[in-house]
C-alpha cells in the first residue's frame, strides 16, 4: 500500500498556464521582445521559471544577463498575480480529501520557486494538510534531479516502495525513476500523453479519481 503521494504542481494539481503565460509575456513585452500564445507555453514549462524565460526569448538573446533581467520582471509581476486565473483541476480537491481520509500523506514537488509554491498551496488548498511543500531553492538542482524528493523524505521518511509520484510531464516521470519510486503520468496537464508513454511512466491516468485505485 502507498502511504505517501508526491504531486507535481503546475499541470498536475493546478492549471497555472494562463498566469504563467501572462507573466512571461509581461516580462517579454516590457523588454521589447515578441510574446507567445498561451498554447505555446504548454511546451515551455516544466523545468523551472529560469528555463521558461530562456525558452521564451529569441535564440540570439538568451544571455545570462538578459535572462536575469526578464526573470526579475517576471517575478515582480507574477508575485502580484499568482492566481488571477489559476485553479485546481476538476476533481483534485476531492481526491486530496479522500486520500487524507485514507491516511495517505501528501507532498508537493515543484520546479517553481518555493515561495510561489507555498503561496499557491496555502491559497488554493487551505483545508488540505501537506507533510511537505517543496519548490526550487537556490543551490538545489531542479527536477528531473531527484533531490527534491529526498528533501521531502527528510521531512517525512517513507520507504520508497510506499511512495507514488504523480506528474504531467516526462520531467516528472524521470524524477520518479531517478528517485526509485512509482510514477504516474496524468493526461489532463500541459503535455501530451505520448510524452508520458515515451518516458515509460509506470501508470498513465486521465482523471484524478483513478489515482485511488493505484494506492
Amino acid at each position: 500500500m502507498k502511504t505517501l503521494a508526491i504531486f507535481d504542481l503546475d499541470g498536475t494539481l493546478l492549471n497555472t498556464i494562463d498566469d504563467l503565460a501572462t507573466a512571461v509575456n509581461h516580462a517579454l513585452e516590457v523588454n521589447n521582445y515578441p510574446t507567445h500564445s498561451i498554447a505555446d507555453y504548454r511546451l515551455m514549462v516544466g523545468n523551472g521559471v529560469r528555463r521558461l524565460i530562456e525558452r521564451a526569448l529569441p535564440a540570439d538573446d538568451r544571455s545570462e544577463a538578459i535572462i536575469d533581467k526578464l526573470l526579475a520582471d517576471f517575478r515582480l509581476y507574477y508575485d502580484q498575480h499568482l492566481h488571477d486565473f489559476t485553479t485546481p483541476y476538476p476533481g483534485i480537491v476531492n481526491l486530496l480529501e479522500q486520500m487524507r481520509q485514507r491516511g495517505i500523506a501528501l507532498a508537493v514537488a515543484s520546479n517553481k520557486y518555493e515561495s510561489a509554491v507555498r503561496r499557491l498551496i496555502s491559497a488554493l488548498f487551505p483545508e488540505i494538510e501537506f507533510v511537505a511543500v517543496c519548490g526550487n531553492v537556490e543551490g538545489v538542482p531542479t527536477k528531473p534531479d531527484p533531490s527534491i524528493v529526498f528533501r521531502i523524505l527528510a521531512d517525512h521518511p517513507t520507504p520508497k516502495a510506499d511512495i507514488i509520484y504523480i506528474g504531467d510531464s516526462a520531467v516528472d516521470i524521470e524524477t520518479a525513476r531517478r528517485a526509485g519510486v512509482t510514477s504516474v503520468g496524468v493526461t489532463w496537464g500541459f503535455r501530451p500523453e505520448r510524452e508520458l508513454t515515451a518516458a515509460l511512466a509506470d501508470h498513465i491516468i486521465s482523471s484524478p479519481a483513478e489515482i485511488l485505485s493505484l494506492l
